[in-house]
């Protein structure tokens, strides 16, 4: 495709979301009474500003889900210790919680505006970005066009390029060259990634490793910890988290072959979206599993088989009740999870084989001894078996899994280094406004 027509296919992009956005509304309406917009904050999506700009630098920092907001909390308490205001756009109500929690005030949190010219334009003229930063793999055209446009610095931070989108871009070079060299740097996460956004026209790009793994260990309610290990005693347990549709049946059927030889198993469930806990509980009460959700308080008794962790932000209460944990979205879907919370929270890693959107954590830990690959469930169940009987072996695992975390640990670090250019100046400017305010 010639340059020519990728500034068309742009174009008519830019154009054909502002025909459609009079009309968007029964979207964001219809994802608000499914609990997937903020009632009362639905003007966000649309660029209006719940919130006051304030008066020095500003950065905008993106963050879509979850994973990304924990990945880049240290990167924007970093940019906040500095003297830089920032707003922290997210795009789903579990990470806005997550902001809140992490970081209260510090930050201005605003939904993300959706990729279209009004909503976007709206966005950026109230807040007036000295500087955007992206997290992972945010690539939305009109945003993107919409900051070259208005000659705001662009800085692609922790990118990912994974195997799909890699190959769907390449098909449209002309067009991923187009928008990725409105890209001021791109800091990837692995040197797949960094060859992947240089193949695809972005200048310079450097390679931090990736951000997940300088973030703080998952916290913990310890009384609630506390509460939930009396309450399992001896048992042996072992969690699958962050599963996807058809992964948690698999559980159940681990379950199941497992309890033959461990009479006293709990099975920890953790499904990556937690609305669909209702939906996992009664598919795997009919097969007459006994199950207890977190979200109801219900008790962990003797004859509890499965307690499904339903509740947002409680990752590290989950995790720290197992020593053994299945990362899910890598049985029945694409791409994986990441598994380097487990890592740091002393856990032997399985997961299936798809994982290649963390690739790199996943070759770092295998290599290292930190985590096996299963292609199906009676591997599953057989590698589980195989760790409660060898508690040498499970230790020796979450040993490597401790080191691999150390070893890949500074890409804050790094990532602050290829954002100096961009900071700096911020820092010198915010530093002249608290000075003329102080004179006023």
């Amino acid at each position: 495709m010639s340059e020519k027509w990728a500034r068309l296919a742009l174009g008519t992009y830019r154009w054909a979301g502002a025909i459609i956005f009079p009309v968007i509304g029964a979207y964001v309406a219809f994802r608000a009474s499914k609990g997937k917009e903020e009632r009362g904050r639905q003007g966000e999506r649309y660029g209006i500003a719940s919130v006051a700009r304030p008066s020095g630098p500003l950065v905008w920092v993106h963050a879509a889900s979850v994973g990304e907001t924990s990945a880049v909390t240290p990167l924007v308490e970093a940019i906040v210790d500095m003297g830089i205001h920032v707003v922290l756009t997210t795009g789903t109500v579990t990470s806005a919680k997550l902001v809140q929690d992490r970081l209260g005030d510090r930050v201005i949190h605003q939904y993300v505006p959706l990729d279209l010219k009004p909503a976007v334009d709206r966005f950026l003229t109230h807040w007036q970005p000295d500087l955007a930063v992206i997290c992972e793999s945010e690539i939305w055209p009109m945003t993107i066009l919409e900051l070259g446009k208005r000659r705001v610095p662009q800085v692609l931070v922790n990118g990912r390029m994974s195997d799909r989108s890699f190959a769907a871009w390449n098909k449209r070079a002309s067009i991923a060259e187009a928008l990725f060299e409105n890209l001021a740097h791109v800091v990837a996460q692995s040197d797949v990634d960094g060859e992947r956004f240089r193949t695809l026209g972005a200048r310079p790009v450097t390679v931090s490793g990736n951000l997940k793994v300088d973030t703080a260990i998952p916290p913990v309610n310890n009384s609630q910890l506390v509460e939930l290990q009396e309450m399992v005693g001896s048992r042996k347990t072992w969690a699958a988290i962050s599963t996807h549709e058809g992964e948690e049946e698999i559980v159940a059927q681990v379950h199941q072959m497992l309890k033959v030889r461990h009479r006293d198993l709990l099975t920890i469930l953790v499904p990556r979206h937690p609305g669909r806990a209702g939906e996992v509980a009664a598919q795997i009460e009919a097969m007459g599993i006994r199950v207890a959700l977190r979200s109801r308080n219900d008790p962990i008794v003797p004859e509890t088989d499965i307690f499904i962790g339903d509740t947002i932000g409680d990752m590290g209460l989950y995790l720290r009740m197992a020593e053994i944990a299945f990362v899910g979205r890598s049985l029945t879907a694409q791409g994986g999870q990441n598994p380097l919370e487990p890592a740091m929270l002393k856990s032997a890693i399985l997961s299936g084989r798809n994982v290649q959107n963390f690739r790199d954590s996943y070759q770092r830990l295998i290599k290292n001894g930190a985590a096996k690959l299963v292609r199906d469930k009676d591997m599953l169940a057989g590698a589980v078996n195989y760790l409660f009987n060898n508690p040498d072996e499970r230790q020796v695992m979450i040993d490597a899994g401790l080191k691999t975390v150390e070893d890949m640990r500074g890409s804050l670090s790094r990532t602050m280094t290829a954002l100096e250019p961009f900071l700096q100046p911020l820092v010198l400017q915010a530093r002249l406004s608290n000075r003329e305010s102080a004179w006023k």
